[in-house]
Formats: structure tokens, C-alpha cells, sequence
């Protein structure tokens, strides 16, 4: 097993492109036609598979792909007691070629919150073997804390079941906090949280001013979800490293929020407990690098310059320039590089193929060698 510590200086995000045999397998499984242990084996030999691709194009670390789930945060969130997906909301992503429509269902809180069963499905100990026979370092990603409140309770539908607010936090934290003491347990020492209220819903103007017409005071929300996911990792033991990807939203080409980071850089960048912030910086859309000034010392900035939105291949020069940009704002030896988000956020995937999956990963690889050596 690499011996290297993350993140890496070519790192990824999470999800890939799911193999066709694993959707026509899951979709057996929704209809009743096929066992959950004959969908398992199936979900296995496409993990190996992603494991096999993250070794072939030489990253150093891997996840799973996100296989094993149909969607980056439902499995992990109806596991929480408490929390229920009930009717489809409709959300509109952006795209080159106008919007795409989504309909996730909405979390809906019906009693406290307690974790009674792996939020992650065990999984993560599925994966371990797998990455450590290839000499990888297995990572965990996990929906961020900060969903249980802005998708779900936000709007007061908590009063019912948490008169208390703090006392609705508290719990959210405990939930978490226990989950990642599962996965240390289990030998996860890389784990990557995937918040998208902070870049998104906090940052984007149009949904900032939203916010505030919904009686939210974004500022406040910044400030309440840094404590609150401060208070989810406070915990975690000191080798197990903790990285969040800033994200504005991945839907089949698609994006949900855009903007800079500048919102809610200050107290993000500077306060969460993390050891790195996976960025999204594929388009000028994803605003300047300025904000990285804000990085407190310690922390790496894993700059997302590859888009998975599409299957354009960037420039090695042009990710080199835009490398050099950056570490004007932050020392070089605090940057790295990844894609900016993943290949497959919701099971549907975006408009690319495998092997461009693979261009843009090795690519990555190839860039950060020629710039931080082997």
C-alpha cells in the first residue's frame, strides 16, 4: 500500500460511469427480477473494475465509483432513523445546451435522529481489500452534515420534532460523529465529505437571494455550517485525513449553482477542520482564485481544472497555466489537482464514455508529475 499521504497531488473526486451490465443489474433488482446477493456479486466485479481503471492510469488512491449507490447522498441519508424521502421536488440544472430537469424526492423529518445501522452500507470495508490488493489507499466519501438542515428542516418543518434548532444540530453532528468512528474502526484513514450548500445554495447570488426571501440569513448559515461540521468531525482521530469537495451541483452535464467562492471562502476556508477543499474550477463560471487567500495554513487546495461535464480533453499546458495562476494566491506545495467533480454524481452519469473517463483521469496524473515530480 502507498505510503503517501493524502490528498495527493493527483487525487479524484468519487464517482465514475457506471458499466452498462451494473445499470441493467440494478434495474432487474428495482423490478423484482433479480436477488439483492445476485446484484451484489454483480455491484463487486464492477468495483473491481473501478479499482482495476484508478490503478491503470496511475492514481494513487481510489474509491469505489460510487457503485454500490443509485445517488451521491440518498442511500447514505434514508439509513439515518428520522429522516424520510417522501414526494419529488423538481430542480432544475444548467447545461451548454440549456437545462436538464431532476426530480430527487425530499428528505422529510418524522423523529429524532439516530444512527442504528451503517449509513455507508458497509461498503467501505467491501472496498478496502480490493484497493489495498492494488496497492491503493481506499477513500470514503460522504454527503455532507449540512443536508439534513438546508434540504429537509430548513424552512421550520423541524418545530414539531426539535423545538430546539441547536438541539437538531447536535444531533445531526452525533449521527456523523459515530459514523466516522464506524469507519475508522473499519480502516478508513481517508474520507472525503461532499457539501453543496456552502458552494452552492450560500454562494451563488440568484440562490443567495432566495435564501433570504425563505427568511434565511446566508451569512449566518455560512458561519452555523462550519460549526456544525466542525462539530461532525471533531472526533476524528489525527491519521485520518478529511477533505471536503466544494461542490455546485452534477447532473448529466449539468450544473445547480454558480459563482465564486468568495460568499463563503472567509469562514470556510479558514475555519473548517478539514485537511483539504477539493474546488471546482473547470469553467469561469467557478469565479477567480482569489479566494484561496483565505486558506488557512496546513490545509491543501485540490484544484478541480478537469470538468467531467463533458468530454472535452483540457490542454496540459493551459491546466499548467491555470496551476501557476493559482499558487499565487497559495504556495505550490498546498495545491494538487483532480477533476472537479464526478464522473457520475446520480446513476444516469454524464455525456462521456469510459475511455473518456479515463483520458481526463490520466491527464491528471500525467499534469501533476511533470509539476510536483513523482
Amino acid at each position: 500500500m502507498t505510503t503517501l499521504s493524502p490528498p495527493f497531488k493527483a487525487d479524484t473526486v468519487g464517482s465514475l460511469l457506471r458499466p452498462h451490465y451494473l445499470l441493467d443489474a440494478r434495474a432487474a433488482r428495482q423490478a423484482g427480477t433479480m436477488p439483492a446477493d445476485e446484484l451484489r456479486q454483480i455491484e463487486n466485479k464492477a468495483v473491481q473494475h473501478a479499482v482495476d481503471l484508478q490503478k491503470e492510469v496511475g492514481l494513487k488512491c481510489c474509491t469505489d465509483g460510487d457503485f454500490r449507490r443509485r445517488h451521491w447522498f440518498m442511500d447514505f441519508i434514508e439509513r439515518i432513523d428520522g429522516i424520510r424521502f417522501g414526494e419529488p421536488m423538481a430542480v432544475r440544472f444548467k447545461s451548454s445546451d440549456g437545462s436538464v430537469e431532476f426530480s430527487p424526492p425530499q428528505m422529510e423529518l418524522h423523529g429524532k435522529l439516530k444512527r442504528t445501522q451503517s449509513l455507508t452500507g458497509a461498503d467501505f470495508a467491501q472496498l478496502k481489500p480490493v484497493a489495498e490488493k492494488a496497492g491503493l489507499m481506499p477513500k470514503q466519501t460522504v454527503p455532507s452534515p449540512t443536508l439534513l438542515h438546508y434540504r429537509s428542516t430548513r424552512s421550520r418543518k423541524h418545530n414539531a420534532i426539535y423545538a430546539d434548532v441547536e438541539e437538531l444540530y447536535e444531533d445531526i453532528a452525533r449521527v456523523y460523529r459515530e459514523e466516522f468512528a464506524a469507519l475508522y474502526a473499519a480502516g478508513c484513514r481517508y474520507l472525503q465529505i461532499d457539501e453543496t450548500n456552502l458552494p452552492g445554495h450560500l454562494s451563488d447570488p440568484a440562490l443567495r437571494e432566495q435564501a433570504k426571501k425563505e427568511g434565511e440569513d446566508p451569512d449566518a448559515l455560512v458561519k452555523r455550517y462550519a460549526k456544525l461540521i466542525n462539530d461532525s468531525i471533531r472526533d476524528v482521530p489525527a491519521d485520518m485525513t478529511v477533505c471536503m469537495h466544494m461542490c455546485r451541483g452534477n447532473h448529466a452535464g449539468g450544473w445547480f449553482a454558480e459563482g465564486g467562492y468568495d460568499p463563503v471562502a472567509q469562514v470556510s476556508f479558514s475555519t473548517i477542520d478539514v485537511d483539504g477543499f477539493f474546488l471546482e474550477y473547470d469553467t469561469p463560471r467557478a469565479g477567480s482564485f482569489e479566494p484561496l487567500q483565505y486558506l488557512a495554513p496546513g490545509k491543501v487546495a485540490v484544484l478541480g481544472l478537469v470538468t467531467t461535464k463533458s468530454p472535452k480533453l483540457e490542454s496540459k499546458d493551459e491546466l499548467k497555466r491555470r496551476i501557476d495562476e493559482a499558487s499565487r494566491h497559495v504556495p505550490l506545495e498546498r495545491l494538487a489537482l483532480s477533476p472537479q467533480c464526478g464522473f457520475a454524481s446520480t446513476i444516469e452519469g454524464n455525456p462521456l464514455t469510459e475511455d473518456d473517463e479515463k483520458r481526463k483521469l490520466a491527464l491528471i496524473v500525467e499534469t501533476a508529475r511533470e509539476v510536483w515530480g513523482a
